[in-house]
């Protein structure tokens, strides 16, 4: 077993040895890159278990490097942040010792690895504001015209879900209707481009055009 804790938040929350671990820790940045997780993936023995600790940017910035470097056979541990989006998404617990008997004990199962088109992973959700467009889940439209928000999460019986919701009724006093349908692969599609922010983390410029699908080979998640 291998512990990171990524960024300060993480390392406030559940120290610097992660007490309850026996486990060499080894601190990285907020968002790791290339350089800080493939070191540890040349030291970590075939079916190995790396324990992530941090926010959900973190977790899918080491989806992508277990991704890549062809290493999802590594099972995966979370210490998730009290506010995890992908611990709701996966049914993992946020008291710290829960998320540590887990993390110690539990099973590795397979998960849906869901890619986007611009080289990133979804860990938690991706998600829109305010958009004028069109969004499919397969071939079936779940949007044409205006939505407050757009959410893409992975699904735990496989592939993807996106969730649209409608703008608010009148006058703004009632949300607007919620509808959600899952599939292996959703597309959006609008105009103006609008900027997707990737599990917290805004991206770097407005798209006018997003796909999101189930990898081929799941990762393997410890979870309940």
């Amino acid at each position: 077993m291998r512990v990171v804790t990524c960024g300060d938040r993480a390392r406030d929350r559940w120290g610097p040895g992660v007490p309850g671990l026996d486990a060499a820790v080894t601190g990285l940045p907020e968002l790791p890159a290339r350089g800080d997780v493939d070191p540890l993936l040349d030291d970590l023995p075939e079916g190995g278990r790396l324990v992530v600790a941090g926010d959900d940017a973190a977790l899918a910035a080491v989806l992508v490097r277990l991704q890549r470097r062809e290493r999802l056979d590594v099972e995966v541990a979370v210490l998730p942040a009290p506010d995890s989006a992908a611990a709701a998404v996966w049914g993992l617990p946020t008291d710290p010792a829960a998320a540590l008997a887990l993390a110690r004990g539990g099973t590795a199962r397979p998960a849906p690895l869901v890619r986007d088109d611009h080289g990133g992973l979804v860990a938690g959700h991706h998600r829109t504001g305010p958009v004028h467009g069109e969004v499919y889940c397969e071939e079936h439209r779940v949007l044409r015209g205006d939505a407050a928000e757009v959410t893409v999460a992975p699904d735990p019986a496989g592939g993807v879900t996106v969730t649209v919701t409608g703008p608010r009724r009148l006058g703004g006093l009632r949300a607007g209707a919620v509808s959600a349908r899952s599939g292996r692969a959703v597309q959006l599609g609008c105009r103006p481009a609008v900027t997707v922010v990737r599990d917290g983390v805004p991206g770097d410029r407005p798209v006018s055009r997003r796909s999101w699908y189930r990898h081929t080979e799941d990762w393997r998640l410890v979870r309940p």
